[in-house]
């Protein structure tokens, strides 16, 4: 390749980033925007503004409002999402990331997803140190005595937990656990934004687990690591939290999802 070429590939093309900056302009505001509201979040001059807003305009990914006159998402960017979310593989996006995060910590991965009796390991990557315990791809996990599992509980619907909670009344009565305690285990879930578990689903083994969002109203995936609990010291898990939220939030951004 030319130098020239090179040159020209590094520079990229001013104007596309220019209109992509009105695009996620109008993204991130969530709503109908003025044209004074786009200029200043986009540090464009009205008049420059207005110039990539007509053009994005006349090929339909925005569109004006003839009352109100704001602009807003035009129907060539809608049909985009719909068919970019239609392509879109969720777990698969998300499971390149699990490889890094088995060489970073030396530990056990997997990726989980919703399934009709709860959740279920679509993805496994062994680590570098023995577990006494073969997890296959496909394996249901419990909702209670899991991370994965109680982090589900705390994010979906009762509609959709509550049943698997009853098929797995074992579960619940070998964890000697009362309608306050599952509560409570929800609330700690969904403040602290990850669960450790530590000998519930085999002894000997802790788990590690963060949510990863998804755009609309999908339903979430769960990324968790595990390892020996002879090496789950307080500093060990304290940064394997770290990584695993840090992975977690990686994979939600890769699909597609904005925190609130």
């Amino acid at each position: 390749m030319a130098e020239d070429d090179v040159d020209d590939l590094r520079k990229g093309i001013q104007s596309v980033e220019n209109a992509m900056t009105v695009l996620l302009t109008l993204e991130e505001g969530q709503g109908p925007m003025t044209l004074t509201q786009i200029s200043a979040a986009t540090a464009m001059s009205p008049s420059k503004a207005h110039r990539y807003l007509v053009s994005l305009g006349r090929v339909g990914l925005i569109s004006r409002a003839k009352g109100s006159g704001l602009y807003d998402m035009g129907p060539s960017m809608r049909r985009l999402g719909a068919e970019s979310l239609r392509r879109m593989d969720e777990a698969g996006l998300a499971s390149e990331y699990l490889p890094g995060l088995r060489d970073r910590t030396g530990h056990a991965v997997n990726l989980a997803v919703w399934g009709d009796h709860g959740p279920v390991i679509v993805r496994w990557d062994y680590g570098s140190h023995a577990l006494p315990i073969t997890v296959r791809v496909g394996a249901t996990m419990p909702l209670l005595s899991s991370s994965v599992g109680r982090l589900y509980l705390a994010h979906l619907p009762p509609a959709m937990t509550d049943p698997v909670l009853v098929s797995q009344a074992d579960d619940t009565e070998q964890a000697g656990l009362t309608a306050d305690d599952i509560e409570t285990l929800k609330a700690d879930a969904r403040r602290g934004g990850f669960v450790v578990t530590s000998g519930g689903v085999l002894s000997g083994v802790s788990s590690v687990a963060a949510p990863v969002f998804t755009p609309g109203d999908a339903l979430p995936l769960v990324v968790s690591l595990a390892l020996p609990t002879r090496q789950a010291t307080k500093e060990t898990v304290d940064e394997l939290v770290r990584e695993v939220c840090a992975t977690a939030a990686a994979m939600s951004e890769e699909i597609g999802y904005r925190h609130p």
